[in-house]
C-alpha cells in the first residue's frame, strides 16, 4: 500500500497572500506645493486555488507538498501607483475531489469539471491609499489602510473516483478479471483475497463505437461500513458512480444472501447509495450448465435484473455491457 500510485486522501496546509499597505502620499512637484495626496492602494494578497484536471487521477503529486503559500499583496505608491497583486498558486486536482477544512470536517466544495477553478484560501484585500479617504472636509488625509490579512487553515482533500459503474462485490468475485476482460485496463489479478487495493478505471466499448467509465473498487466484506478490510476508505468511491453492477460468483453458497449482505453494508455507509440503479452479475457461470441455471435463477433476488457471466469463456459480455449501456442512458 506504502508504495502505491493511487493517492486519494492528503492534508495540506494552505495559507494566502496579505494585502498590502496602502500608501501615505502627498503629491509634490516645482509650482505644485499644494498637490494633494496621491497615495495609491495596496495590493490583493494572492489566492490559493483548485483547478479541476482531467489528465490527473491521483493526489500523488500534493501528497509531499504540505505547506503552500501565495504571495503577499505589494505596497502602494506615490503618483496613485497600485501595488502589485500577489500572485495566485494553482493546484491542479483529479475531477472528483472534495475540499474540507481538517479540524471540522466541514466540506467546502467539490471539483467535478475539467477546468473548474475554485478559490481554497482567498487572499487579503489591499489597503486603501490616502488619496481615497480625500474629501472636501479632510483634503490632506494623513493616514491609509493596513492590508487585510490572508487565511491560512489545514485542509483535507479527498478523491472519489468519478464512473458511469461500480463494480460491487465481495474479494475473489471477479471483478478486475472482467474489467480487464472489458477494458484496456490492467488491474492486478491473483486468487486470493484483496488482490485489489486500489480502484482501477477502464474504458468499456459498446456497439456503434459507444463507451462509458467502469470503476474496479477494492473488495467489500461485511462490517465494511465501520471499517474492517478496505471498509470505509474505498466506499467512499462508489458514491460517485452512476449506477453499480453487483458481482457475486456462481459457486457462492447462498447468492441471495450475498447480495443483502453487500446491499446492507451500502445502506450504513451511505442510505443514498440505494437510489442508484443496480444490475445482478452472476460470475463464474461456465460451470453452470442449463439445467443448474434454471436451478439457480429461482433462488436470486427479485428486485434486481440479472445476468450470468463468464470472463474466462466470454459468456454473456456483450449482452452486460449493451445492458448496462441501455440503463445508464435509460
Amino acid at each position: 500500500m506504502s508504495n502505491s500510485n493511487f493517492v486519494d486522501y492528503v492534508r495540506i496546509f494552505c495559507a494566502s497572500g496579505n494585502g498590502g499597505k496602502g500608501s501615505v502620499h502627498l503629491r509634490r512637484e516645482k509650482f505644485i506645493p499644494k498637490g494633494g495626496p496621491d497615495g495609491g492602494d495596496g495590493g490583493r494578497g494572492g489566492n490559493v486555488i483548485l483547478r479541476g484536471n482531467s489528465q490527473f487521477w491521483t493526489l500523488i503529486h500534493l501528497k509531499y507538498r504540505k505547506h503552500v503559500r501565495a504571495d503577499h499583496g505589494g505596497r502602494g505608491s506615490g503618483a496613485l501607483c497600485h501595488g502589485a497583486d500577489g500572485s495566485d498558486i494553482y493546484l491542479d486536482v483529479p475531477l472528483g475531489t472534495v475540499a474540507k477544512i481538517a479540524d471540522t470536517g466541514e466540506v467546502l466544495f467539490e471539483i467535478t469539471t475539467n477546468g473548474e477553478e475554485v478559490v481554497l484560501a482567498k487572499g487579503g484585500r489591499g489597503g486603501m491609499g490616502n488619496a481615497f479617504f480625500k474629501s472636501a472636509t479632510n483634503q490632506t488625509p494623513r493616514f491609509s489602510q493596513p492590508g487585510e490579512e490572508g487565511s491560512e487553515n489545514w485542509y483535507i482533500l479527498e478523491l472519489k473516483v468519478l464512473a458511469d459503474v461500480g463494480l460491487v462485490g465481495f474479494p475473489n468475485a471477479g471483478k478486475s478479471t472482467l474489467l480487464s476482460k472489458i477494458s484496456a485496463a490492467k488491474p492486478k489479478i491473483a486468487d486470493y483475497p484483496f488482490t485489489t487495493l486500489e480502484p482501477n478505471l477502464g474504458i468499456v466499448e459498446c456497439r456503434d463505437h459507444k463507451s462509458f467509465v467502469m470503476a474496479d473498487i477494492p473488495g467489500i466484506i461485511e462490517g465494511a461500513h465501520e471499517g474492517k478490510g478496505l471498509g470505509l476508505r474505498f466506499l467512499k468511491h462508489i458514491e460517485r458512480n452512476s449506477m453499480l453492477l453487483f458481482m457475486i460468483p456462481a459457486d457462492s453458497k447462498d447468492i441471495s444472501q450475498e447480495y443483502k449482505i453487500l446491499l446492507k453494508e451500502l445502506k450504513m455507509f451511505n442510505p443514498e447509495l440505494l437510489d442508484k440503479d443496480r444490475l445482478l452479475a452472476i460470475t463464474k457461470a461456465d460451470l453452470l450448465d442449463q439445467e443448474l441455471e434454471g436451478m439457480l435463477k429461482k433462488h436470486l433476488p427479485r428486485k434486481i435484473p440479472h445476468i450470468f457471466i463468464s470472463s474466462y469463456t466470454g459468456k454473456g459480455l456483450e449482452k452486460l455491457t449493451d445492458t448496462l449501456w441501455d440503463m445508464l442512458n435509460s
